[in-house]
């Protein structure tokens, strides 16, 4: 019996973890603003960083006509840009791509993470 609620309380905090994580696009729209000097989300254009429209499920280092950094494309190679490889990354960009010349320091709250990751994936639902 105690082994058998200690796997019931296990699965449910496991559960309830994932639903404390997970984001919210219209916040993420709003967090993003921190970004849109680089970057857009809605447009495949480049600017200072590549276009992040369709990122969440791509290969890293991959938009057509941006050049990116020796740093980046080595870290890149054989990795997608998935929500774990996304949450590590806007956390600490200069941190887990020694080199990369992107200058934004990370997003410092777990929930902003979680809220631009979930803008990324659908911009649309941001409306």
């Amino acid at each position: 019996f105690m082994k058998h609620c200690l796997v019931v309380l296990t699965a449910a905090l496991v559960a309830t973890a994932g639903i404390a994580h997970a984001g919210d696009a219209k916040k993420g729209a709003g967090v993003f603003k921190k970004c849109q000097a680089c970057h857009t989300a809605t447009e495949a254009k480049n600017r200072v960083g590549p276009s992040l429209m369709g990122v969440v499920g791509r290969p890293v280092a991959t938009v057509e006509g941006f050049k990116y950094s020796k740093a980046m494309k080595e870290f890149g190679t054989g990795k997608t840009w998935d929500e774990a490889l996304l949450t590590t990354y806007l956390a600490a960009p200069r941190d887990t791509v020694k080199g990369t010349t992107m200058a934004f320091p990370g997003l410092k709250k777990a929930e902003d993470v979680a809220d631009v990751i979930a803008y990324l994936k659908d911009p649309s639902a941001a409306k």
